[in-house]
């Protein structure tokens, strides 16, 4: 598209907003994009663009999987624009090539890193093509939004280009069938693990029949939810191989290696977990299709960290306390964590701070996503204490109840800060706080007054 006169205006306005919002000492993350937007409604189809866009989508880990391909890209000298910092809607990337533009609209950065939320793909992906569009997989998440994953499915393949290569998920039989038969598809996965299963041991499960005649799908082995291999007996559909395969897994010098055009390497892992390790495979397929060598990645993986402000592990006097990012209304998400904390060794208090501060208090959000996280993962004998805060406090306790936690191990309070004062520390190795994306700075106060707790040797 040219650059027309309101173009021009949209961009001058969104550059002198951002600059307001600076000296205001405020984030420009997403109001300027909106006002562009406004003015000209095809604003992104009209400013100027890298010559390679990368763009990451799905459910869950593509924030982790956008901060390991930028840091990579980074560490190997290239000039990228991202939306590292800010929203993963069309405002938001409009914001982005905003602060990445010149005068004359012009982007000055040779390659773009978009975090893009599924449900904006029909406002992004008419005005930009990714060169390469990587999705991490594809659940059931806030029902508000994105509960029925085949819909999420039909939203990004809507106006998704033929252009665009896909860095899919091969374990993932929802995630895997994005895109269409024009599109090259690259898969990544997960070798067969001793931990596997054959039936589904969660409570939720999205996909159970054949994507192509719709017979009952026969599942050779499972991971967790649909994760895993599977295949049709009546017609032959079954999960695609992977080009990238994880054939082994190291968790004492945390590294996996991967397998991939007849040579297996192995690279490092930031933090235990299988979903650690989907999102290290998923950045190490996008930057090798991408061009970079082994030396490249690997260099700048030993140096990667998970943000802090969804993982965070500390030692504070003889007590592990790790902070753990549980994204409310997603009930994968906090499975996932839940499994997690049941398979950490040592003696175990959790902290569930749960609530979307947004939904929590201003909304009736539905709250079928308690009933489809499994909290009985956490109905567990190494976990010997569970404090429940905020304003939902009494669902959750009733939910830890019919998931057959004890009554004597849980304990509650409206305050989410005041969770601590209900932890005892007796003989506890590790302490989990679990919290949503919207309360880290709630989290960060319960640590300090749990870290004022351990250091002082309080058992209120």
């Amino acid at each position: 598209m040219k650059k027309n006169i309101k173009f021009y205006i949209a961009l001058y306005v969104a550059k002198l907003g951002t600059i307001a919002l600076k000296i205001m000492k405020r984030n420009a993350t997403f109001y300027p994009g909106k006002v562009a937007i406004k003015i000209c409604p095809d604003f992104l189809g009209r400013i100027g663009k890298p010559k390679k866009i990368i763009g990451i989508t799905g459910t869950n880990g593509k924030t982790t999987v956008s901060n390991m391909i930028i840091d990579i890209l980074e560490h190997n000298g290239y000039k990228l624009v991202t939306n590292k910092l800010g929203a993963n809607i069309n405002a938001g990337i409009a914001t982005s090539l905003i602060g990445d533009a010149n005068l004359f609209g012009n982007a000055k950065s040779e390659i773009g890193v978009f975090e893009i939320d599924e449900r904006s793909s029909i406002r992004v992906y008419p005005y930009i093509t990714p060169d390469f569009l990587v999705c991490t997989n594809l659940f059931r998440d806030s029902i508000k939004r994105n509960a029925h994953t085949e819909y999420i499915q039909s939203i990004i393949n809507k106006d998704l280009p033929k252009e665009t290569t896909l860095i899919l998920n091969a374990d993932d039989l929802i995630c895997s069938g994005v895109g269409s038969k024009d599109n090259k598809k690259i898969y990544f996965g997960i070798d067969k693990l001793s931990s596997d299963v054959t039936e589904c041991i969660n409570l939720i499960q999205d996909i159970k029949t054949c994507p192509e005649c719709d017979h009952t799908l026969t599942f050779d082995y499972l991971r967790y939810h649909h994760i895993g291999k599977a295949h049709c007996d009546k017609c032959g559909f079954k999960s695609p191989g992977a080009n990238y395969l994880v054939t082994s897994i190291n968790m004492d010098n945390m590294t996996i290696d991967i397998s991939a055009n007849g040579e297996v390497n192995n690279y490092k892992i930031s933090a235990n977990g299988l979903i650690n390790i989907y999102n290290t495979l998923a950045a190490v397929s996008l930057c090798k299709e991408f061009g970079l060598t082994y030396e490249e990645i690997t260099d700048a993986l030993n140096n990667f960290k998970v943000v802090k402000s969804r993982f965070n592990e500390e030692k504070i006097g003889n007590v592990d306390v790790i902070m753990h990012l549980a994204k409310g209304q997603n009930p994968v998400a906090c499975s996932r964590v839940f499994d997690y904390i049941k398979n950490e060794a040592g003696s175990k208090a959790v902290i569930l701070n749960l609530d979307d501060y947004f939904d929590a208090r201003e909304s009736s959000e539905n709250l079928t996503w308690i009933y489809d996280t499994d909290y009985e993962l956490l109905n567990d004998e190494s976990i010997k204490q569970i404090i429940i805060g905020g304003v939902r406090t009494e669902d959750h306790y009733l939910r830890l109840l019919l998931a057959g936690v004890p009554r004597e191990k849980i304990s509650y309070v409206k305050e989410e800060i005041n969770t601590v004062e209900l932890l005892k520390l007796d003989n506890i190795d590790k302490v989990f706080i679990t919290y949503d994306v919207y309360t880290v700075d709630m989290a960060n106060k319960v640590k300090e007054k749990l870290k004022q707790k351990i250091q002082e040797g309080g058992n209120c």
